[in-house]
């Protein structure tokens, strides 16, 4: 695949330790290292509303997500990398200042591999009110490493609703949600948004069906970095009309125009891509990411074959 890479000339091949390795945390939290350095790490602690990534270091080692909005201290449920959605049943599932929270239920599995590192986990969406939940929730993500130091995280997730059938409402907040580092921004730092129709700027592409977003800028002294945002062509809003602020914010809106129906019988998978990138944002290079990545097939969880091992992340086949 074109965002695969094969290990340095003079990393250690035949080393008992994988090169990309997941490593699990106190209070509920996991890192992801590529060649012992870490890359990513998940937050699940019941501490927080829900669950979240922080940081996503680009090649510098700088993190190109931040928790929080830069000008507006009101937006603690900005966290780095997150789902989310603004109206469940007309609950919101958004902001700190609702009642509902999501809950990581269960660790499925986690794995390491010269390729990439991989987590699934099950979460549960509660209203606050009732102890069972409204939705339940897939989650794969998988880290692994590219040229000059750059990663890319892959995310998979899928909906159920508890009930016969939920609705996730109309809105531009939800699912996946990203706040870039404030160095970066276009507003707090010297950032640029760029999408997949070559246009840049807060009002070119918000609203607008893209492949992908981009937000790169110097995220310290003469180090320029960015993270682009992949929609997949199979998810049911391909392609999403964003929602996307000079200020920092890209999010793929599912429900931007017309709700989304979850049932019970069959769950909704949504696939996305993070690519952690130095260098301003290429567009003839992220165009060919995302030709691979629509071409990529989808991860499942399956029992695992392997002994002292309960379950394995696999591509499905084509």
């Amino acid at each position: 695949m074109f965002w695969s890479i094969s290990a340095p000339e003079n990393y250690p091949v035949y080393s008992r330790q994988p090169r990309c390795q997941v490593i699990p945390l106190a209070d509920q939290q996991l890192a992801f290292s590529i060649d012992g350095v870490e890359r990513l790490r998940w937050h699940a602690s019941d501490r927080s509303p829900r669950p979240y990534f922080f940081p996503f270091n680009g090649p510098s080692g700088l993190s190109l997500t931040r928790m929080g909005h830069p000008g507006a201290p009101n937006h603690d449920h900005h966290r780095s990398i997150w789902f989310a959605h603004h109206r469940v049943l007309g609950i919101d599932f958004w902001s700190d200042q609702s009642t509902a929270f999501i809950r990581q239920r269960a660790w499925k599995a986690y794995e390491d591999g010269d390729e990439e590192a991989r987590m699934a986990v099950d979460l549960a969406w509660y209203d606050g009110h009732d102890p069972e939940p409204l939705i339940e929730q897939e989650l794969i993500a998988a880290v692994r490493p590219a040229e000059k130091g750059e990663c890319f995280l892959e995310v998979q997730t899928s909906l159920r609703s508890v009930a016969e059938q939920l609705e996730l409402g109309v809105t531009n907040f939800g699912l996946l949600a990203v706040r870039v580092a404030k160095a970066i921004s276009a507003v707090f730092g010297s950032g640029a948004l760029t999408g997949s129709n070559g246009l840049s700027g807060e009002d070119a592409l918000f609203g607008q069906s893209l492949a992908w977003v981009d937000y790169s800028g110097e995220v310290d002294h003469e180090i320029i970095e960015g993270v682009t945002y992949f929609d997949h062509p199979d998810n049911l809003t391909y392609p999403s009309q964003w929602h996307v602020r000079d200020d920092g914010w890209m999010g793929a809106s599912v429900c931007r125009q017309q709700p989304v129906l979850l049932s019970r019988e069959r769950e909704v998978t949504w696939r996305y891509l993070l690519y952690a990138h130095a260098g301003s944002a290429k567009h003839d290079q992220l165009s060919l990411i995302s030709e691979a990545f629509a071409q990529s097939s989808a991860y499942a969880v399956k029992p695992s074959t392997r002994p002292h091992h309960e379950a394995m992340i696999t591509r499905v086949s084509s």
